[in-house]
C-alpha cells in the first residue's frame, strides 16, 4: 500500500557529487569543513536514502583538496586534515587532525574512544532513552560535542527511509559514520547536526504552559472539580494529561491485562466528548496515555472496525496484534483507533512505550517508528504537530515532546535532572518533559517538591506528575502553606514568562539553540574558565537572557537557605529576583530561602512577561517588561497565530542605558495576529526614581522604577525617556547581611561576633577574612560571604 502524504517526511538525502570522494569500497562525503560522512562497503554498495537519523545531505559544497600519499589519500579542508589508507576502516588507517592546538590529542582515530588525561570520556554526552527507575545519574549516549573537539555518530544500523516514506532495511556489513571534527566551535557542530538531521520543530504555544498529569482514576466530575479549583485559585494550566485510567483497565482475563486500551471507561467518564469539550472551554488541551504494545483486542469498541480493516472476522475475536512494521496495521491503527478519538476532542497522545527495541522487522526500534508516524499524523487536521514520548536515538528531536520516564522521588533525581536536560542540547534534543515533583517510590519531602516546582518553571516543559497513590498528589493545597505559596507563585510565573518562552521556542527552531544549554556552549574564556564552565554541569542557560543555577539539595538547618555552588562566567550579573549584583569569572556559592531561586541576568537584559494576573497562553493583551539597567540591551519578541504555517509578528524593544530611554518599535509582520493595542508596563531594575519621566506614569520603588505606558498601538510603538535617573536603591548590603544573621538558627553570641565583624567599616576582603577567623557555622559564613563579595 501507499502511505498518505501526511505520513511522508520531506527529505533531501543526496549529497552533491562534487562533495564526494569515492573508491571501489569507500565513499567519503565532505559535508562541511568539519563534518564528514565516512562509508565503507565490502560490496561497494552505498546508502543514498534518508535514514532514521539523517534526512538531508544536500549541503552547499565546500572547498577541499584531495592529495595522493604513499599510504592512501589525504583530504584537507579549512579546518581538518583527514587521512585514509583506502582499506577497511582502522585506527591506523583512518584518522583526522584538527587545525589549531598542538599534540596528538587533537587527532581523532577511527574506532578509538577518546579519553581525557586522568580518565573520563571526552564526549560531552547527549541524552538517554529514559530515566525510568533511575535514582540519581545515569549513563548518557553520545552527543556531537567533545572536550577534545571530535565526536562520531554511527548511522550504520539504523533503518532507511524509502522515497515513499516507509522504512526499509539497509545493506548489512556496511559502515556509515559521521565525524564531527569542529574543535571548540560547538555551535557550528550543532548547526551542522541540525542541517543533517532537521531543525527543532516549533512547538504550539500552549505546550509551554503548565501541564497537569497524575496517575489516578479520575471521574469526570472529580476532574472538573479539580480544574475548577485550580482556576478559582488562579493556578494556571494549559494541558490536561489523562493517564491510563481513561480507558478500561479491568478486562476479562482471557484478553490479558488492561495495560493497553482504547475504550473509554464510561463508569468514570460517562460522556467523553462532553468532558473533552468542557476542558477545551476551560483553556486546556488534552493528551491521553496509551501503551500500544498489546494491540487491539475483542473487548475494545474499536475492535470490529479494526479487525475488518485487517481482514479478520470480528466474530472470531482474534486479537489484532501490534505490528508497527506493517504498513497496513499502521494505517488502520491511525484511521480506526486514534482518529475517532481525536475527532471526539483528543488533542495529542502520550506514547508510553516500555517494551524494548525489537519488532517484526529486524533492526527496527518500534519506539522510533511510533514517534515518527504519530508526530507526522498529528498534523493531519492542519494544526501544528506534537507528540509525547521517550527518546529513540539521534534525530528524535524532530518529534517533540520527550517523556523522560517514571522519575523517583528523591533529591538524587532532582540533582541529576538539570544536567540531564541541558546536556541533551548536545544532540539537539531540546524539549524534555520530566515528572516534576517526582513520580514514584522515594519519600515525602515538602522542600524537595517545592524546589522541583521551581526547576519546572525553568525547564523546557513543566509537567507535574505523580503515581497512583493518595499521598503523592502535586496539588499545592496538599502541602504546608509556606510550600504551597511558593509552588503557586512559580506555576504562575511559568505562564507569565510565556512571551519570553515562546520567543525562545522560535529561536530554537530558527538558530539551533535549545532553550536549556550548558554553560560551555557559550562561555569558554581561556583554559581555566573552560574547566569551571565544564564543571558546573547543573547550571544552564535558559534562553538568551537567563542563567539558572538550580538548588537541588536540602536547606541548611542553621541558615534555612538552600545553596548551590557554580561557576559564574566573566562579566557582571544581576539576580533576576533580588537585584543583587555579582561579578563573574569566579566560583560562587548562591544561597536562597525557599521562596527564592538563583536566576541571573546580564546588565541590559530585557525579559518580557505577561501583565500581572494574565495567565492565558494566547498572545497577551498586556505586557510587563523587566529591564535590567547598567548596559544597552534589546529583545525581539516573536508571536504568531500558532498555525502549522505560522503568520508571525515581531516587536523589538530596546533600552539605551546612556540616554535612559526605553523604546517599543512598531511591530513588523502580520499585525492582525495580535491585539491592535496592548497595555505595557516597564520595570526598570537598578533605577529607583527619576527627576522626570516622559511617555508614561512612573511609580518609584526600592531599586526598581515601574512605568505604566498605558495602551500602546502595536503598529506605532512608544518611547519612554527618563531625565536624571536615580540609580541604585533597594536593600543595602548591610540590610541583606542582617536578614541572614537574624534568621540564622544558631548561638546568639556567634551572631553578635559576626555582626561586629561585618558592620565594622573596612575593606570587604578584610571583613571576609575576619569572618574566617571566628567560630561560626560554615554555611552561615558562606551565606554572609556571598553578600559581602557581591557586586565584585
Amino acid at each position: 500500500m501507499t502511505l498518505p502524504d501526511r505520513l511522508r517526511m520531506p527529505t533531501t538525502p543526496l549529497a552533491p557529487a562534487e562533495s564526494q570522494v569515492r573508491g571501489e569500497r569507500y565513499r567519503i562525503t565532505v559535508l562541511s569543513n568539519a563534518l564528514f560522512r565516512l562509508e565503507y562497503s565490502p560490496e561497494g554498495r552505498f546508502e543514498d536514502r534518508a535514514t532514521q537519523m539523517v534526512i538531508n545531505r544536500d549541503f552547499e559544497p565546500v572547498e577541499f583538496t584531495v592529495n595522493r600519499t604513499k599510504h592512501g589519500i589525504e583530504i584537507v579542508t579549512a579546518t581538518v586534515q583527514l587521512s585514509y589508507d583506502e582499506l577497511p576502516f582502522s585506527p591506523g588507517g583512518l584518522y583526522a587532525h584538527l587545525a589549531g592546538g598542538t599534540g596528538h590529542r587533537r587527532t581523532w582515530r577511527y574506532g578509538e574512544r577518546q579519553q581525557l588525561w586522568g580518565g573520563g570520556d571526552a564526549n560531552l554526552g547527549g541524552t538517554a532513552r529514559t530515566l525510568d527507575e533511575v535514582d540519581g545519574p545515569t549513563d548518557l549516549e553520545d552527543g556531537v560535542l567533545s572536550y577534545l573537539g571530535s565526536a562520531v555518530l554511527d548511522d550504520s544500523t539504523t533503518m532507511a527511509l524509502d522515497a515513499d516514506g516507509w522504512v526499509a532495511p539497509r545493506a548489512s556489513g556496511n559502515t556509515d559514520i559521521y565525524l564531527f571534527a569542529h574543535g571548540e566551535a560547538y555551535q557550528q557542530a550543532l548547526d551542522d547536526f541540525h542541517r543533517l538531521t532537521g531543525p527543532q520543530p516549533l512547538l504550539p504555544r500552549w505546550a509551554l504552559g503548565n501541564w497537569w498529569s497524575r496517575y489516578h482514576p479520575y471521574t469526570a466530575e472529580e476532574y472538573q472539580e479539580l480544574i475548577s479549583r485550580f482556576a478559582a485559585a488562579h493556578i494556571p494550566f494549559s494541558v490536561a494529561v489523562l493517564d491510563m485510567d481513561w480507558h478500561l483497565v479491568d478486562v476479562p482475563p482471557e484478553y490479558g491485562t488492561g495495560w493497553t486500551g482504547y475504550t473509554w471507561n464510561r463508569e468514570l467518564i460517562p460522556d467523553p466528548e462532553g468532558m473533552l469539550a468542557w476542558l477545551h472551554e476551560h483553556g486546556l488541551k488534552v493528551a491521553l496515555n496509551v501503551h500500544p504494545a498489546d494491540g487491539v483486542r475483542a473487548f475494545e469498541e474499536a475492535y470490529p472496525r479494526m479487525a475488518r480493516a485487517m481482514g479478520i472476522d470480528p466474530a472470531s475475536e482474534q486479537p489484532v496484534d501490534f505490528d508497527i512494521a506493517d504498513q497496513h496495521f499502521l494505517a488502520s491503527y491511525f484511521e480506526q483507533v486514534h482518529h475517532p478519538l481525536e475527532d471526539e476532542g483528543v488533542d495529542f497522545w502520550w506514547l508510553d512505550w516500555q517494551q524494548g527495541t525489537h519488532s517484526s522487522l529486524a533492526g527496527l526500534d518500534p519506539l522510533w517508528l511510533l514517534n515518527h508516524f504519530h508526530y507526522l499524523d498529528s498534523a493531519r487536521r492542519g494544526q501544528r504537530p506534537i507528540t509525547f514520548s521517550r527518546y529513540a536515538g539521534p534525530g528524535s528531536h524532530r518529534y517533540p515532546v520527550g517523556f523522560s520516564g517514571d522519575t523517583i522521588n528523591s533529591w538524587g533525581s532532582l540533582e541529576f535532572q538539570p544536567r540531564f536536560t541541558a546536556t541533551a542540547a548536545n544532540i539537539g534534543f531540546g524539549w524534555w518533559s520530566h515528572d516534576i515533583g517526582g513520580h514514584m517510590f522515594g519519600y515525602r519531602d515538602n522542600e524537595l517538591v517545592t524546589r522541583w516546582f521551581q526547576l519546572g518553571t525553568f525547564s523546557p516543559i513543566n509537567r507535574l506528575h505523580s503515581t497512583l497513590s493518595r499521598f503523592m498528589g502535586k496539588e499545592p493545597w496538599n502541602y504546608p502553606a509556606e510550600h504551597a505559596a511558593v509552588m503557586v507563585d512559580f506555576l504562575r510565573l511559568r505562564h507569565r514568562l510565556l512571551p519570553y518562552l515562546y520567543t525562545m521556542n522560535e529561536r530554537a527552531h530558527r538558530t539551533n539553540r535549545a532553550l536549556c544549554r550548558p554553560l560551555y556552549h557559550v562561555h569558554r574564556e581561556g583554559d581555566i574558565y573552560v574547566q569551571r564552565a565544564y564543571g558546573s554541569r547543573n547550571t544552564f542557560l535558559f534562553g538568551s537572557k537567563l542563567l539558572v543555577a538550580p538548588i537541588t539539595a536540602p536547606a541548611d538547618r542553621v541558615t534555612g537557605l538552600g545553596a548551590v555552588t557554580t561557576w559564574l562566567p566573566e562579566g557582571p550579573w544581576i539576580d533576576f529576583f533580588t537585584d543583587l549584583h555579582y561579578s563573574g569569572g569566579r566560583t560562587v556559592q548562591l544561597h536562597r530561602p525557599l521562596s527564592g531561586y538563583p536566576v541571573l541576568v546580564r546588565p541590559g537584559a530585557i525579559v518580557p512577561m505577561t501583565g500581572p494576573e494574565e495567565y492565558g497562553v494566547g498572545n497577551p493583551s498586556a505586557f510587563e517588561v523587566h529591564v535590567f539597567a547598567g548596559a544597552i540591551g534589546s529583545f525581539t519578541l516573536y508571536e504568531d497565530d500558532d498555525a502549522a504555517a505560522p503568520r508571525a509578528v515581531r516587536t523589538t524593544v530596546e533600552w539605551d542605558d546612556d540616554a535612559a530611554r526605553f523604546t517599543i518599535a512598531p511591530a513588523v509582520g502580520e499585525l492582525d495576529v495580535v491585539p491592535a493595542r496592548r497595555r505595557w508596563t516597564v520595570i526598570l531594575h537598578g533605577i529607583s526614581d527619576a527627576a522626570r519621566v516622559d511617555g508614561g506614569v512612573a511609580t518609584p520603588g526600592a531599586g526598581r522604577l515601574t512605568i505604566d505606558l498605558g495602551e500602546v498601538s502595536t503598529a506605532d510603538g512608544a518611547t519612554v525617556t527618563l531625565t536624571d535617573p536615580v540609580r541604585g536603591g533597594g536593600p543595602t548590603i548591610t540590610e541583606r547581611l542582617f536578614d541572614v544573621l537574624n534568621a540564622a538558627q544558631c548561638d546568639y553570641a556567634e551572631k553578635e561576633r559576626a555582626w561586629t565583624m561585618i558592620s565594622h567599616p573596612g575593606d570587604t576582603l578584610d571583613v571576609v577574612r575576619r569572618l574566617d577567623g571566628i567560630d561560626l557555622p560554615d554555611p552561615l559564613r558562606a551565606a554572609l560571604s556571598e553578600i559581602l563579595l557581591s557586586d565584585g
